[in-house]
């Protein structure tokens, strides 16, 4: 309870400083609108259902192309960690990718995809992937070798010893590289909203650029405001718990 009262006197800290910057206009209205016209955006797009069936546009595109990215990422991570030739090719591969900015897929989903849902999910995908493989690898490479040593002496085979000693003990490794993939997929799906505008839905990204576009800088803040909340939202109600459940499982974490 104490944390939570620190965390929101920090909050309402943030908005009276916010109020008051607003207040001294050292910025014009236009470029820092104050925190009770963001709030009057968010609700009339929410009662006109604007921000509603945006926010279901953008989540459809981001899961399902998060999903797909766990599904080729987890198997492909493992094939690296377990074969020398997998992990200098395609494991060094998946390192230098993994550097390249999420915007840089948009021109090449457009030229393959053109202005369709399928751009959308490989730039998703792109952005999810390589985090999950890198991860999966470097989980496998950290299991202490005791671990494999020991299912040999029980009489475990390779198939059994990668499915319930070595995956299992990869798996804090996994759920980290999956929540930098869900952050990397999120940056790679509001570059492709922004960039790509297609006729089967507007989601959060388009939004977005269409306040920019019309300098309505309340539009702007309001739709970065949900993406963090989404973003937090997600870590504190999936990855956080599952992460502390691992880590004390594993013995690596105190808490």
């Amino acid at each position: 309870m104490k944390r939570f009262l620190s965390a929101a006197f920090f909050f309402v800290v943030l908005l009276f400083l916010w109020q008051a910057f607003f207040r001294a206009k050292i910025w014009s209205p236009v470029l820092l609108p104050s925190p009770l016209q963001v709030a009057n955006y968010l609700k009339g797009a929410i009662e006109d259902g604007t921000l509603g069936h945006a926010t279901v546009i953008t989540m459809r595109r981001l899961l399902i192309g998060y999903f797909i990215g766990i599904v080729v990422g987890l198997p492909l991570g493992l094939l690296i960690a377990r074969w020398n030739l997998l992990r200098d090719t395609l494991g060094t591969t998946a390192l230098g990718l993994q550097t390249l900015p999420s915007v840089c897929w948009v021109p090449l989903a457009l030229l393959w995809f053109g202005q369709t849902e399928a751009a959308m999910l490989f730039v998703v995908v792109m952005g999810t992937l390589w985090s999950v493989v890198i991860a999966t690898e470097t989980g496998v490479r950290n299991v202490p070798p005791i671990y494999r040593r020991a299912a040999l002496t029980m009489g475990s085979k390779r198939l059994h010893i990668w499915l319930t000693v070595i995956l299992p003990a990869s798996l804090p490794f996994i759920v980290s590289g999956m929540k930098q993939g869900w952050a990397f997929a999120w940056r790679s799906l509001m570059a492709a909203e922004i960039f790509v505008t297609i006729l089967t839905g507007f989601g959060l990204g388009q939004l977005l650029h269409y306040g920019r576009e019309l300098s309505a800088m309340d539009q702007v803040i309001a739709i970065m405001l949900v993406i963090v909340v989404i973003g937090l939202l997600a870590d504190k109600i999936f990855f956080s718990p599952i992460e502390k459940f691992l880590h004390r499982r594993w013995g690596t974490s105190q808490a």
